[in-house]
């Protein structure tokens, strides 16, 4: 089988080109240059690129490097600044996955007249007990990237590969070191790629929008404090606020327009729904009949919740909690997994 190898620079990516070429696939590795401005973070610097030129020089492959800047600007970091403006907590790295890896690549992938396309993702691709195409959890929880990966549907679904995602990262390590790859020991990367370190979200985000100060108060209306710069602030956010000393108080409301911070107690955070919309079912005919029991994630590694899903509307849903549990900041991602916490079987960006 012709396949596009999406190599990041990473030990994952380098240990997923070697092993589909050890099983004799005719591979090509690809480096997408997404961010084209500043970087010291992630996985966009010229090192990370130098490092996945050179695993497949000793792979003995071509390389390739696409240009995918604009599509990342459109897709990926303007919606990342727009969304602050109005007061939501974007996802950037799954909107990455949704509209570079697994739409852009894709794509060029067919125009080459490759097969399929693999990254070193932590996650698997199987057949759940009705005999249909899920993304699965990998076989390594800690490291587990079903969450970023869960939009992947139809024809992407079978045209892609994770051929670490039955590996634990201690194997991926102990076969790049064996093989002698130059990325065996190099550390992961954690952070959004176009976020400096030196300079944060609100570096980045003073160069692209104005900020507004505005007023807290507790859930009765009083008076609290002041913060310098709604936009920067989000759901559950205890620290930064400058509200002194006492209880811990965390942010349970925000609203730009009005300039306006609400704080509450860790209790006051606690809701017993959420709706969410943009969804995402593993096959476009696939919306569950409701309502429907699954396991919620909230965060990239974050725990998982029950929950029942009941429709909300043409083209969103309500989640609700067999527990009450603390609200999730609009915009972030949510992927709905099944009863064995095993399979994806939906996902959906957090409206309210």
């Amino acid at each position: 089988m012709k396949i596009l190898v999406a190599m990041s620079g990473g030990v994952d990516s380098s240990v997923a080109a070697l092993l589909l070429r050890e099983q004799g696939h005719d591979i090509v590795g690809v480096t997408m240059r997404l961010w084209g401005g500043e970087s010291d973070t992630g996985c966009c610097s010229v090192s990370d690129v130098d490092d996945a030129r050179r695993v497949a020089q000793q792979l003995d492959v071509d390389h390739l490097v696409f240009n995918f800047s604009d599509d990342f600007d459109a897709h990926v970091v303007d919606p990342y600044v727009r969304a602050h403006a109005s007061g939501v907590t974007p996802n950037p790295c799954v909107e990455c996955n949704r509209h570079l890896k697994f739409d852009r690549l894709l794509e060029r992938a067919d125009a080459l007249g490759f097969d399929a396309v693999a990254t070193g993702h932590h996650a698997r691709i199987d057949t759940d007990g009705s005999g249909a195409l899920r993304v699965a959890r990998g076989a390594d929880m800690k490291k587990d990237q079903s969450y970023v990966v869960h939009m992947l549907r139809g024809r992407a679904l079978e045209r892609t590969l994770f051929p670490v995602g039955g590996l634990t990262k201690a194997d991926v390590r102990a076969i790049a070191t064996s093989h002698g790859l130059r990325t065996a020991s190099k550390p992961d990367s954690q952070d959004v790629c176009f976020i400096q370190s030196t300079a944060g979200r609100e570096g980045f985000l003073a160069k692209r929008i104005a900020f507004n100060p505005a007023d807290v108060v507790d859930t009765d209306g009083r008076p609290a404090g002041e913060v310098s710069a709604v936009e920067l602030v989000t759901i559950g956010q205890r620290r930064g606020l400058n509200l002194g000393g006492g209880d811990k108080r965390y942010v349970v409301d925000v609203d730009v327009k009005s300039r306006r911070v609400v704080v509450g107690g860790e209790h006051d955070l606690l809701t017993h729904d959420v709706t969410v919309n943009e969804l995402c079912w593993p096959h476009s005919d696939d919306k569950p009949t409701m309502p429907r029991d699954v396991l919620v994630q909230g965060s990239a590694h974050g725990a998982r919740h029950a929950a029942s899903i009941t429709k909300a509307s043409d083209d969103s849903v309500r989640l609700v909690w067999d527990k009450p549990q603390r609200r999730v900041a609009p915009g972030q991602t949510v992927v709905f997994y099944d009863s064995t916490d095993t399979y994806v079987v939906g996902g959906g960006i957090v409206t309210s």
